[in-house]
């Protein structure tokens, strides 16, 4: 069936047992009773943070790998365990007040809509859905019914971030004219798509895994654990892992909605994998802080970013792995790397000093990523207290993600400008809008 069906379908069976998730909280002594979905890898990572703040219950965890229920169990002896999030919810709903989804990104949107649609606040890894189609519907079903929200990107969270975000908005380089980002990050895949199959290992259960994407033999080493964020059916490629990271502070400081055109510069499609390089040309609407038109170039994959002038750093430098360069009407140019470290301010090819006055609301700088780390997921859990306000909720991540993925999507017709229509959601080149959506396999 597809996406928009299940979608539609799910919420009329939930609708009527549907209660915001403040209301179990607060019937419960304000404590906050979380569910854990997909908890190896960066779920376990999740799981640790969200359970480290002190008004934390982790009250359930489900995984299709039995060896990565078992380590959380171990750690959380009182939470109930499944391998399938449909059961957990049949079974102990109104026992759980928000759930953290931290699987692969083709389930990211089925697991959250169905927490949201049971009433429950959800922190939602990044990116935040898998097709374009999911994130408008899960922003307006979050907006309709008014559910805490949270997208999985921690260092929006961080101080450097911050301060970028304050100085681009209170002009240190003038009006922006372009932004270029880069990871070298390779979560691509250009060789062909694996032939026959491989024995499930027996503690994984397939055909949840694959949830609601096609079916496809288990190959060892291609899917789970680690690669599948190669795979066209289950990721988005490196733009939709470190990309999200690097261009969400940007994308926030110039307050950007979603771009008019889009040109992905790579190879030809296979049908399988993400292009192992990618360079992708985003031209936005302007804001405040733009010029009339924005242009963002993103480079990722081995060798990534090509040398540009709008890259070249004073003295000679080599630039940082990962990051981005804001670049003003004017030269001058805000340099921020990923991650933990300042923003440098470049003026006629030299540095200069920041002008830091104005910004003792964000704190110290900080350099210890195990306390950093833990500010994005206790916003989450004070605001569903009632305590906070997520500075990453749907409505912000659903626009960020959505960018993202039309950068992904033009890489299935390399080389070709791409015209993106936001009112209606649509590309003006009817051959990409198939992509916009697909079916949704009944498992």
């Amino acid at each position: 069936m597809k996406k928009r069906t299940f979608l539609k379908n799910t919420a009329a069976l939930a609708a009527a047992s549907m209660l915001p998730g403040s209301v179990w909280s607060l019937a419960k002594g304000n404590r906050l009773r979380t569910a854990h979905i997909g908890i190896s890898n960066m779920g376990m990572e999740d799981l640790k943070a969200i359970s480290s703040h002190e008004l934390v219950d982790v009250v359930a965890l489900c995984d299709v790998d039995s060896n990565a229920l078992a380590a959380a169990k171990a750690m959380h002896p009182n939470a109930k365990t499944y391998a399938d999030y449909r059961e957990m919810f049949k079974d102990m709903s109104e026992g759980i007040d928000a759930v953290v989804v931290s699987t692969p990104d083709h389930t990211h949107a089925p697991a959250s809509m169905m927490a949201m649609e049971n009433g429950k606040s959800v922190y939602c890894q990044k990116p935040l859905t898998h097709h374009v189609s999911e994130a408008r519907a899960m922003n307006k079903f979050a907006a309709e019914h008014n559910l805490t929200t949270q997208m999985g990107i921690q260092v929006h969270s961080f101080y450097d971030y911050q301060l970028a975000t304050h100085l681009i908005r209170n002009g240190i380089i003038g009006k922006v004219k372009a932004v270029r980002a880069w990871s070298p990050k390779n979560w691509g895949f250009d060789g062909p798509e694996p032939q026959g199959s491989d024995p499930v290992p027996s503690t994984l259960d397939w055909n949840l895994w694959l949830g609601t994407s096609s079916e496809r033999p288990y190959k060892k080493g291609y899917y789970h654990t680690g690669n599948w964020r190669k795979v066209l059916d289950y990721g988005c490629g490196t733009l939709g892992d470190m990309g999200v990271h690097i261009f969400d502070t940007p994308y926030n400081a110039l307050e950007l909605d979603v771009p008019l055109t889009i040109k992905n510069k790579c190879r030809k499609p296979t049908g399988f994998g993400f292009p192992e390089n990618n360079e992708v040309t985003y031209i936005f609407p302007g804001t405040a802080h733009t010029t009339d038109k924005l242009k963002w170039v993103w480079y990722d994959g081995p060798g990534a970013p090509e040398k540009h002038k709008d890259l070249k750093l004073p003295n000679g430098e080599e630039l940082p792995a990962q990051g981005a360069m804001f670049i003003g009407e004017d030269g001058r140019r805000l340099l921020l790397p990923h991650f933990m470290q300042l923003p440098k301010l470049i003026v006629d090819n030299e540095y200069q000093e920041l002008d830091l006055s104005g910004t003792e609301h964000l704190g110290q700088p900080v350099r210890d990523y195990a306390s950093e780390g833990k500010k994005h997921y206790h916003q989450f859990v004070d605001a569903c207290l009632g305590k906070d306000e997520c500075s990453a909720p749907f409505s912000y991540a659903s626009k960020l993600t959505e960018t993202i993925l039309l950068g992904t999507l033009a890489g299935r017709f390399p080389n070709k400008t791409l015209h993106w229509d936001a009112e209606n959601a649509r590309f003006a080149e009817e051959e990409v809008n198939e992509l916009l959506d697909a079916p949704y396999r009944e498992f």
